[in-house]
């Protein structure tokens, strides 16, 4: 199998802002490749570079065997886009919406007319094709930015963060609809912060934090690294990290010990048994506890790891300010 997208140590900033540092990952033809990381991680920094949008300052990148800098328009006549903000034209109708980008690609005729007939219909949006994209619910909207991105058959499709903002009913069908993309052999690449979402649409996926890959495989061979479980401990109040490490420090096999705000952190290779032993040992040093988990590894967990910190921890470090968010995302 070769590989639809190929990275190397890819390197921007803006400014004093370090966006990518060395980021590289292949991609698999056929394949659906995550890419999570919190919001500022350099996700979409790296998209815009593979699908031409920026320039990296260091490193090499191809995508569909071309070269994003050497042949920028081979690259662009193989892949579909949907960003962020979406690219569709409210005053018109999802049919013309999807003929402009068509005839932008250089198709006509009955041909064009077939396949936006095709994809609006695969996307349920049949009946609505001849109604303004103003009139659209978000979902609608979301659904034809995706049909739009495939109506000249690109051989990739890149999805950054596409059901941001979306409720959770509607973000469950567009993941429907990723899966029957993947389904059909589609090489995708989808940027997203939600680890629920990476965990049941990638294939495989590589883990970005401050704009370096720190972990990349499947999902479950990336949570099967962790051995164990994970025991997640909420104190009844904030208390700094000393006295509660302090406090566990005799409990035999406790390892990976994080405190992130009031949530205890920690692995054990028998949750349920070690619990008991946690409890007293925070007991005993008036650390009051409101409530316990001991759960299977999670993606979050899998971040944890390889950071040190929690996914939410970290997208609270990115609150910048709006040209650094802009810049890094």
């Amino acid at each position: 199998m070769g590989h639809a997208i190929e990275a190397q140590e890819l390197r921007k900033s803006y400014g004093e802002v370090q966006a990518l540092d060395g980021v590289s990952f292949s991609v698999a033809e056929g394949t659906v490749f995550g890419l999570l990381g919190p919001n500022g991680a350099g996700k979409s920094t790296t998209v815009k570079i593979l699908t031409t949008l920026a320039h990296p300052d260091g490193g090499s990148a191809g995508v569909a065997g071309y070269d994003v800098l050497a042949e920028p328009a081979r690259v662009r006549e193989s892949i579909g886009v949907v960003s962020q903000a979406g690219g569709l034209d409210r005053e018109a109708t999802g049919r013309e919406n999807l003929r402009l980008q068509g005839q932008v690609f250089g198709m006509g005729g009955r041909d064009l007319e077939a396949r936006i007939s095709g994809l609006l219909e695969q996307f349920g949006l049949g009946e609505a094709g001849e109604r303004l994209v103003r009139e659209y619910s978000g979902g609608m909207r979301r659904r034809l930015d995706v049909a739009q991105a495939l109506v000249h058959r690109p051989r990739v499709l890149f999805l950054d963060e596409p059901t941001t903002g979306l409720d959770p009913e509607v973000r469950a069908e567009m993941w429907e609809e990723i899966g029957r993309l993947a389904g059909a052999g589609m090489t995708v690449l989808l940027t997203t912060h939600y680890l629920e979402e990476a965990d049941r649409l990638a294939t495989q996926l590589a883990i970005v934090d401050r704009g370096r890959v720190v972990a990349e495989g499947s999902p479950d061979e990336l949570k099967r690294e962790l051995r164990g479980d994970a025991i997640h401990v909420e104190l009844d109040d904030e208390r700094g990290e000393e006295p509660v490490r302090a406090a566990l420090g005799a409990v035999a096999g406790l390892g990976e010990i994080v405190l992130d705000d009031r949530v205890l952190h920690a692995r054990a290779e028998d949750g349920a048994r070690a619990v008991p032993a946690i409890l007293a040992a925070l007991d005993g040093a008036d650390l009051a506890v409101a409530s316990v988990t001991v759960a299977r590894p999670s993606l979050d967990d899998v971040y944890l790891r390889f950071t040190g910190r929690t996914f939410g921890a970290a997208e609270a470090e990115t609150e910048r300010t709006p040209d650094q968010q802009e810049a890094i995302r």
